[in-house]
């Protein structure tokens, strides 16, 4: 006999690359959700039963659900049962250097939700966090409703039960992995968790595992940084097989013939929300501890300027260099452009004047274009425009289209390839 769920609606708070996919798959399982993002134009498209994002298949489950009603948008949070926070969590740069958690958003998103809360709601925290985040919500959700308990006073026997629970899904395949990934889910008492696994089961197949919200937080950082370092081996590696005049591919791939030998691949940096952003939350919360995770942030924070110095050289073989950038998003095949190295080369190649700047980026439009790109005079261009005209081509996405491109037309450029496509 089917088990009755009993969470009848559920509100999504901020609906990015995350909310927005998570509000669809929840409301495709025939939940209620109201989702609720700041941006008024978001939540027009999506009442229109559109996206604003990019993510396969996204909009067919959008479109569905928002015909059936089970999913509306909104800008002002509404009562539920359960309110999911995902929003952003930067970093701020701090004068000596550092990087300090921006938790603006997550009190923001507290201070929203907390005139709707009820007794018997769940509240869990999914945005990657520094470690304690999920109780400093809880903190602000108890500053502004305190006719209502919280776990931090109450534990079991609180009125609102307060949970972490890390995303851990790769765009392109964000709706998938929603599904079928394990989840560790942190509660700040035992009787949150079990309320958190109540929800999470009415929609994940993968498995449920329980522990404390401090762990859970750690967990996705730890998941991070453990790519960062990695990556961070690779981008070094490419960086000395340059100077030593070594193929870094044909070497990696000859390394990783060996059984227990898995080297990942360089590119121009590392980018997006996630593996650019959170090691930099260990780092901050063990400053003399993390040595290891700082020097790769460091690492990979360098290559972008590696590459801007090789574009320089090559440019400065032409009286009249042309350079078109190929790609800007921070990987393969998505639309996203946060954190992203392609970007930030090409904000400074378009500071640094060395020559005519054009970038191909198939997944955005002219209308999508970075403000900073537009102000510097950088065409948004198509692959043949580019091969036609460039005489320095850069690889810095292994976008489908570059990888499918016919090698004959690259043949008389000066090609710096920081992906290994060609």
């Amino acid at each position: 006999m089917k088990q009755e769920i009993s969470f009848k609606t559920v509100s999504v708070i901020g609906l990015g690359y995350i909310g927005l996919p998570t509000a669809a798959v929840i409301a495709s399982r025939g939940i209620n959700v109201i989702g609720v993002d700041v941006n008024q134009h978001a939540v027009d498209t999506i009442n229109n039963g559109c996206i604003h994002i990019v993510e396969p298949d996204l909009d067919i489950v959008v479109r569905g659900v928002v015909s059936t009603g089970n999913l509306k948008a909104t800008t002002k949070p509404e009562p539920a049962e359960a309110f999911m926070v995902a929003v952003p969590t930067p970093f701020k740069h701090s004068e000596d250097g550092s990087h300090k958690p921006n938790l603006d958003y997550i009190k923001s998103a507290a201070q929203a939700i907390a005139p709707v809360l009820e007794k018997g709601n769940l509240v869990i925290l999914e945005s990657t966090s520094p470690v304690g985040a999920t109780e400093k919500l809880a903190a602000w959700l108890a500053e502004a409703r305190p006719d209502l308990s919280f776990p931090q006073d109450k534990g079991d026997s609180a009125d609102i039960k307060v949970a972490h629970c890390p995303e851990r899904v790769l765009p392109g395949y964000v709706l998938q992995e929603l599904v079928s990934n394990d989840r560790v889910i942190g509660g700040m008492s035992k009787a949150c968790s079990e309320k958190a696994v109540e929800l999470y089961q009415t929609f994940v197949r993968g498995e449920c595992i329980i522990t404390n919200s401090r762990t859970a937080e750690m967990a996705k950082l730890t998941e991070n940084s453990f790519r960062d370092v990695n990556i961070a081996f690779a981008n070094e590696l490419s960086v000395i097989c340059d100077k030593l005049k070594i193929n870094v591919w044909e070497l990696i791939k000859l390394a990783n013939r060996h059984p227990r030998v898995n080297i990942l691949n360089p590119g121009p940096g590392v980018g997006g929300h996630c593996i650019a952003v959170d090691p930099w939350f260990i780092v901050d919360s063990c400053p003399e501890e993390a040595k290891i995770i700082k020097q790769a942030r460091l690492t990979n924070d360098a290559k972008p300027h590696y590459v801007v110095n090789k574009i320089t050289e090559a440019a400065d073989q032409f009286k009249k260099p042309v350079i078109a950038c190929l790609g800007l998003a921070f990987k393969a095949d998505i639309d996203d452009l946060r954190e992203s190295p392609a970007l930030q080369i090409v904000e400074e190649l378009a500071k640094s004047d060395v020559g005519q700047i054009m970038v191909v980026e198939p997944n955005i439009n002219d209308s999508e274009m970075p403000e900073t790109l537009i102000q510097s005079e950088v065409e948004l261009v198509t692959l043949e425009s580019a091969l036609e005209k460039a005489n320095v081509v850069v690889v810095l996405v292994d976008h489908k289209e570059f990888k499918s491109a016919d090698r004959v037309q690259f043949a008389a450029k000066v090609v710096i390839d920081s992906r290994g496509v060609l």
